[in-house]
């Protein structure tokens, strides 16, 4: 919000301030991707990179129950970008189509898929991506 600020003080034009529409989109343009919300073209993942996901995650289920949903977190987040990092490099288009990670396990581990999600306290772990 501080460089909406800046950026409206900078350009210190009445018209786009008082209309709005530009920080009302630029908050807009975040939240989908705070949800997890899909890109046109969906990201697509080799089947021994899902695998690779799921393998980094079974063992970490408990520690998120234990941990409990707050840093359970804090938890996924540098898991999934571990994997996306050591997976060719991917964490740029992980960013871009969070979903991602919903689709590959719930494919590839749809058991692990449901205990993270339950141990995260999240509708889906898209959601719970904050990078």
């Amino acid at each position: 919000m501080l460089l909406t600020g800046c950026g409206g003080m900078q350009t210190g034009s009445p018209a786009p301030a008082s209309s709005g529409a530009p920080a009302t989109t630029t908050g807009t343009s975040s939240a989908p991707q705070s949800t997890g919300a899909a890109p046109a073209t969906p990201l697509e993942v080799p089947d021994a990179a899902a695998q690779n996901l799921c393998a980094m995650m079974q063992p970490e289920l408990s520690n998120w129950r234990v941990q409990g949903p707050t840093l359970g977190r804090v938890g996924l987040n540098a898991l999934v970008h571990e994997w996306a990092l050591t997976n060719g490099g991917i964490n740029g288009q992980v960013l871009a189509d969070k979903a991602v990670v919903d689709r590959v396990t719930t494919q590839a581990c749809p058991d692990a898929h449901t205990q993270a999600v339950e141990a995260l306290e999240l509708p889906d772990l898209a959601s719970g991506l904050a990078f």
